[in-house]
């Protein structure tokens, strides 16, 4: 029956999953793979009495299922086997309530193992095991891979359709037709930087201790680089000294020039852009820091980068693309800080990206925006506008249902000094010390009508930018509605990452409207799909097996039109 002194987190594992308590002794289980303590025909629960701490965890996998008890009698255990590490690995206690787990976790964790058989059990821990996500050459490595959740190409034209991405990529290239087109790939990946982890180990309490050793961790980072073999790729949370120590080197290896700005502040992480230089060359690289002394509002160390890139192809033009990576503030009820810090992105972005004749070359920006699909933040990206008279800070990213930031947003968001217009562009520095006192006179006898009309200009609640752009991700699977995930962990599974860019006009993937001011442009040919929270937690959750961080890397395919 039930072991009713038992804690209610420990009992609602179901009657298969109990670990018997005696006082301070706990039972531990032979490692490295956990032996049944139940056996066919029904028999009793047994518990050895040992001298183990009952303070301790370590991660457990579902046993699996022995025969009768002359098996047990003939396996291999031994008192001296049992370790500390093989031990069951139960809630933390500062989980105080199942409201605080993620839904899908909670419906797998609950009463469903009442009747659930061991060999539904057996199952569930190969899922548990199986390898995540992993994109593969082609679809015969995909179905060879127990227990993989599949990450389909869609296509949005018919080149793209008769051409795999994963296979040969000049078939295109080497047509005449294409002496004015440029196909590339580009990603955007939030590793997830060892600190962060380790700093934020409450986030992973589905994951076994040794999947979350960056020892562990890189080498199948690497792994989904190379597999994904983008020619850009926009890396978020990459800690310094692992990018000075391996990263670098590794990506320089397979052909990438990099890119690296670092955190303001004691987090040692940054962001990195880094592109194939058989693609693409350097023209510049610009960093860009969020953080302002002089700024209370800015007293955060985020970061951003703006690069410059020249394509390589036979192509008289001299063609540019602006590509910009960033990771914005995480806290959901500072919204202002968030704006702001986009504000100065967008204001980069514009100093950099525009040509002789007033246009902009195309503009592709990826990243962690800490913001969800239909947030006053995200429409601002995509529509390019946003009144925020009266909108709370706390809605801003709507990463909270009910946001406790409740203050509304102040008019204008940041202080004139920071030399960025409601527009998102900086403002033109005023020329030095003004040589005609005369113009200081007349510049100080504005009338009252005129200081009226300069003031309400000063105090919009308007905040609009240049840039015409489409998201690579619709944020919802077309077939059901469900939403799609960029990341998924134990606390939520929420899209934050995306790709934004400037469709070029006969772009049929591009939001209506996105077009209307540029000529040439970009054009989506493809993208690798996201998943569901659903799907994730088939292979439990991020990260796992073979998936090292808790985001998804986001994944397209573009060709540049010119004009």
């Amino acid at each position: 029956g039930r072991h009713s002194m038992l804690p209610r987190h420990v009992q609602r594992l179901g009657r298969d999953w109990i670990a018997h308590w005696n006082g301070s002794q706990i039972l531990t289980l032979n490692s490295p793979v956990s032996r049944c303590m139940r056996w066919a025909g029904q028999y009793p629960w047994t518990s050895f009495p040992l001298p183990v701490p009952v303070d301790f965890s370590a991660n457990w996998r579902l046993p699996p299922f022995f025969g009768p008890w002359r098996q047990f009698q003939n396996s291999n255990w031994q008192f001296d086997n049992f370790m500390q590490s093989s031990c069951f690995h139960l809630p933390n206690p500062s989980m105080k309530s199942e409201g605080e787990e993620p839904l899908t976790k909670k419906r797998r964790l609950s009463g469903q193992h009442d009747t659930a058989t061991l060999e539904e059990e057996t199952h569930l821990s190969n899922q548990k095991e199986a390898l995540c996500l992993s994109v593969a050459q082609n679809e015969e490595t995909h179905s060879s891979k127990k227990g993989t959740v599949k990450r389909q190409w869609e296509y949005f034209c018919q080149h793209s359709r008769t051409m795999k991405i994963f296979e040969n990529k000049e078939t295109d290239q080497s047509n005449t037709e294409s002496e004015a087109k440029f196909d590339f790939t580009v990603m955007s990946y939030n590793i997830l930087s060892q600190n962060l982890l380790e700093d934020n180990s409450h986030l992973y309490k589905h994951c076994r201790q040794r999947l979350l050793i960056w020892t562990y961790r890189f080498p199948n980072i690497l792994q989904e680089i190379k597999q994904l073999d983008a020619d850009v790729l926009c890396l978020q949370e990459v800690q310094e000294d692992h990018y000075r120590t391996e990263i670098k080197s590794s990506l320089e290896s397979l052909g990438y020039h990099c890119e690296y700005k670092m955190r303001t502040g004691r987090k040692p992480d940054g962001c990195a852009i880094c592109f194939k230089t058989s693609k693409f060359s350097l023209i510049s690289s610009n960093p860009v820091e969020f953080f302002r002394h002089d700024i209370p509002l800015l007293d955060r160390d985020n970061v951003g980068l703006v690069l410059l890139l020249q394509p390589r192809f036979p192509s008289k033009t001299n063609a540019a693309i602006c590509i910009a990576n960033t990771h914005l503030l995480y806290n959901p009820r500072r919204g202002d800080i968030k704006l702001t810090q986009l504000a100065m992105l967008l204001a980069e972005i514009a100093s950099v990206a525009p040509r002789k004749d007033g246009t902009f070359c195309p503009i592709i920006i990826c990243g962690d925006f800490n913001s969800v699909p239909g947030s006053p933040l995200y429409r601002f990206i995509k529509e390019g506008k946003l009144n925020y008279e009266g909108l709370a800070i706390g809605k801003v990213s709507g990463q909270e249902q009910f946001p406790r930031g409740q203050r509304i947003l102040s008019i204008p968001i940041w202080p004139k000094k920071l030399g960025i217009s409601q527009n998102c562009v900086y403002e033109i520095k005023q020329q030095q010390k003004e040589e005609n006192t005369g113009e200081k006179l007349e510049a100080a006898k504005l009338d009252n009508t005129q200081d009226i009309v300069i003031a309400s200009e000063k105090l919009s609640s308007k905040l609009q930018h240049h840039f015409k752009l489409s998201s690579v991700y619709s944020h919802y699977v077309p077939e059901t509605g469900i939403p799609e995930v960029t990341t998924c962990h134990s606390r939520s599974a929420v899209t934050v990452d995306y790709i934004f860019y400037s469709a070029a006009n006969d772009d049929t993937a591009a939001q209506p409207g996105a077009e209307d001011s540029f000529h040439g442009g970009l054009k989506l040919l493809g993208r690798l799909a996201l998943l569901t929270e659903k799907d994730l937690w088939t292979v439990n959750g991020l990260p796992n097996e073979n998936n090292s961080s808790d985001h998804l890397p986001l994944l397209a395919e573009f060709r540049l039109i010119e004009r």
